[in-house]
């Protein structure tokens, strides 16, 4: 008789009863199962400096006092998000004095204008980035490099918390720096605009470049894990819709997304497991729904913000099988109460119903909000969400 698959969730999964229920709502999210609970995580947590500051002790436990779960996941990195995942990073260093401000350049290589001795918490001057050609991109493709000494150090740490994570049922996600937001991060915004057109050979090797890294990154951390997300930043979308064309995105995107899906799903230890596909976008994203989904199966996107006109209640009718997670309007949240209740009382009722959906704000919580206002909502999500 042959021995029976382990059901550790690597080789097959925890069965649901043995999952912890914060576990089996977030699964229940990416499932779309109509009238579920709501996870109770935020996209992105507040800075809880602005909270102390008007009063909360330092030693409340914030976590219980929103109502927050543990997340239903475990998140593996090492492939970038917001940058490039070089390896050496770029040493930080002031490259100029400005008085009230200084310029710095950062890990990633880029230039940026920010306030001397304070450099979070506010969008940067983006000056100058690390690639403008053949020579600069040379210059900097080494430390992408996948055998560059020291690149898995880590892997022995993360490789038994992504096993134990897995035993409880965790859905496994693998981050990854989509393929715009890579380039934008080498080339920055206009650079890379002009560099589609001027330069679409070396496009090419970028993104080969981006290729190789990804699949030799993933293909270690699935020595020992079953993905059931690969996630990619892409922040691809600004106010009215995509920063390139669908011609740009179809030619120097989708052929790397599609060759690096193709690879991990062939390595997966547990076959049958459905791997999701999320896209995570600023801006209005709906004119690329389509594109992500025929291309590579998109089956889940965030954050959906609401400043760019984004509607949460109405992408979800219209594309009834896309897990939805953000779109609660944060500057909302700096009104009154009854602004409040207006917006949660639209949205979060017909979410729930169709199912897919977790109630996040659409990015970090202005200083602006109260607490008192982020306390109400977060009361009013958790009673919508039980």
């Amino acid at each position: 008789m042959e021995n029976p698959v382990p059901q550790d969730g690597v080789h097959a999964m925890v069965p649901r009863e043995k999952m912890p229920s914060y576990v089996r709502k977030y699964r229940d999210a990416y499932a779309i199962v109509p009238d579920a609970p709501l996870v109770q995580r935020p996209f992105w947590f507040p800075d809880y400096e602005q909270f102390f500051a008007q009063g909360l002790p330092r030693d409340t436990d914030v976590e219980a006092l929103f109502g927050f779960e543990p997340p239903g996941n475990y998140e593996i990195y090492h492939l970038g998000w917001c940058e490039t995942e070089f390896h050496p990073l770029f040493k930080e260093e002031v490259i100029e004095d400005r008085g009230r401000h200084e310029v710095i350049r950062d890990h990633a290589g880029r230039h940026l204008l920010v306030f001397k001795n304070r450099r979070m918490g506010f969008m940067p001057e983006y000056i100058d980035h690390p690639v403008k050609d053949q020579k600069t991109w040379e210059d900097v493709q080494w430390r992408m490099a996948p055998d560059a000494p020291g690149r898995f150090d880590y892997l022995e740490k993360e490789r038994a918390e992504a096993v134990a994570k897995a035993a409880q049922g965790h859905m496994i996600t693998q981050r990854v720096i989509g393929g715009y937001m890579y380039l934008r991060s080498l080339f920055g915004p206009t650079g890379i605009m002009y560099a589609f057109y001027d330069m679409p050979e070396l496009i090419h090797d970028c993104m080969k470049t981006w290729l190789e890294l990804a699949d030799a990154v993933t293909a270690r951390h699935q020595q020992f894990v079953t993905y059931d997300e690969l996630y990619l930043g892409e922040d691809i979308c600004y106010n009215h819709g995509p920063l390139c064309s669908p011609d740009a995105m179809k030619e120097f995107l989708f052929p790397y997304y599609q060759q690096l899906v193709a690879n991990v799903k062939s390595r997966q230890i547990d076959r049958s497991r459905h791997m999701h596909l999320q896209i995570d976008t600023d801006g209005r994203a709906e004119s690329v729904i389509d594109l992500y989904t025929d291309a590579i199966g998109m089956d889940a996107m965030s954050p959906f913000e609401v400043a760019s006109g984004s509607d949460v209640v109405e992408i979800g009718r219209r594309w009834p099988k896309l897990a939805i997670f953000g779109g609660i309007d944060k500057r909302v949240l700096a009104k009154t109460k009854d602004d409040i209740d207006r917006m949660l009382d639209r949205i979060l009722p017909a979410m729930r119903r169709r199912g897919g959906y977790i109630p996040n704000c659409d990015h970090m919580v202005p200083m602006e909000v109260p607490l008192e206002n982020y306390l109400y909502y977060r009361r009013r999500v958790v009673e919508f969400g039980s």
